[in-house]
């Protein structure tokens, strides 16, 4: 399954990695790609809810305004 979540809040290249590095810890995420310039990112998973998607984010400190 493949996931689009909009993200507010990065800034930098700094952001990205920790946006990658929290979703890549849930469980169930294959594969991650993060855009600063459109402040997104795109995960390909198995079964992971998007509850769990926007816990990772809010707890490193960005908000997640879509999933899609």
């Amino acid at each position: 399954m493949k996931k689009e979540i909009k993200i507010d809040g990065m800034h930098c290249d700094h952001c990205v990695a920790r946006v990658d590095s929290a979703l890549s810890a849930l469980d169930g995420v294959n594969k991650v790609k993060v855009n600063l310039k459109k402040g997104i990112a795109k995960i390909e998973c198995d079964g992971v809810d998007n509850a769990a998607i926007e816990k990772a984010i809010s707890d490193i400190g960005f908000t997640v305004t879509e999933i899609g």
